[in-house]
């Protein structure tokens, strides 16, 4: 479960919308996984001060290294998950970091971030239990915590655009003078409905990814054609040049789908940018190719070459989910049909056009647009 508090005037509302808040309120965030739950905590820090008594908002400098260990011994009394058995769950916190951020309305504010992870006793279900929560509460009574689920696997909730839902708020019991324990009670969801929404977020990859868009639309245009003497010149049969495109789209999926398995796992581990700039040395390659042929007959080799590097572009979208074995398998099953299902609508739509003008004697005027 990830917990977030964040000192914010503008807030979430019940539905995802921002609203105007009067004052700060802290924003707890749940990210749900297979056998724990993990987050991070945005402390406001003027909050904190009124409810610890410690300068921690007049003196902020250096904060973490001054009164790291106090603050995470405060924590840990603050937050105490329990199953409705009343039994305990483990809560161990993090790193922490101070932010301070400008608003145009209220000015600068100082937060504290706050990592953390909560695990319930074993073979306990998680997506059940009492939040007994107090951080900041349980001196500050006008104070509230807006409790939110952004990760929920099981729920088709891992995408980073997805709106938060919105839970609950905690808050004391003004009439009878009182916090009481937050209850989380989620749907169960399914592996089913995991996997469907991992397909649907392979599709959304392609279809939102232009840098995708453009390498499948280089592999196309030229897939018709016959490389002689330096150029392209001979037009293929439409059944030749069927199957010359299927060995192209198979490489490629087998490149990338390996190096898909190989970095969810995080087998290998590469930084993001030089993958992105390989990326687009591959869209550039390929459309030198599509202008003139520089390696003719070797079209299927490349491809499956070049499917090796974006199945790590597509390996980051599923690496930093922090799924279960079986989570992964699937989201990487699901990941790849909704790549390959996007790649086919993509070739169908397309395909047909460029086949036809390729037959024209305008086509070499348009394939080097």
């Amino acid at each position: 479960m990830v917990l977030v508090l964040v000192f914010l005037f503008p807030q979430w509302g019940p539905g995802g919308y921002l609203f105007a808040h009067p004052m700060p309120s802290s924003m707890v965030v749940l990210n749900i996984h297979e056998k724990h739950i993990s987050g991070e905590v945005l402390l406001p820090l003027s909050e904190l001060q009124s409810a610890i008594g410690m300068n921690v908002h007049d003196h902020s400098e250096r904060l973490v290294e001054r009164l790291g260990d106090s603050l995470r011994r405060y924590l840990v009394k603050h937050i105490r998950p329990k199953s409705f058995e009343g039994m305990p769950w483990k809560v161990t916190i993090g790193s922490m970091q101070l932010l301070e951020s400008t608003d145009p309305i209220v000015g600068t504010y100082k937060e504290l971030t706050v990592q953390f992870e909560m695990v319930p006793p074993l073979n306990y279900d998680l997506r059940n239990f009492f939040f007994d929560y107090d951080v900041i509460l349980h001196q500050v009574a006008s104070h509230k915590a807006l409790v939110h689920v952004k990760q929920d696997w099981a729920q088709g909730l891992v995408r980073e655009d997805t709106l938060m839902q919105q839970i609950g708020v905690i808050e004391w019991d003004v009439v009878n003078n009182k916090l009481n324990p937050f209850l989380v009670s989620l749907q169960q969801g399914s592996l089913w409905e995991g996997f469907i929404n991992m397909v649907h977020l392979g599709i959304d990859h392609i279809a939102e990814g232009t840098d995708h868009l453009l390498f499948v639309m280089t592999l196309l245009l030229p897939a018709m054609l016959v490389a002689s003497e330096g150029r392209w010149r001979k037009r293929l049969a439409l059944k030749a040049t069927l199957l010359n495109l299927l060995k192209i789209v198979t490489a490629f999926t087998v490149g990338h789908s390996l190096t898909l398995l190989i970095g969810s796992f995080q087998w290998l581990r590469l930084p993001s940018k030089p993958i992105e700039v390989l990326i687009a040395i591959t869209i550039l390659v390929s459309a030198f190719h599509a202008l003139r042929p520089i390696y003719p007959k070797r079209e299927i080799v490349i491809a499956g070459l070049f499917g090796l590097v974006h199945g790590l572009a597509f390996a980051e979208t599923l690496s930093s989910l922090d799924l279960s074995t079986t989570q992964m398998v699937l989201s990487i099953l699901g990941f790849n049909v909704g790549i390959e299902l996007m790649q086919l609508a993509l070739i169908i739509v397309t395909f047909p056009v460029l086949f036809l003008l390729a037959k024209t004697p305008y086509y070499n005027f348009i394939r080097t647009v």
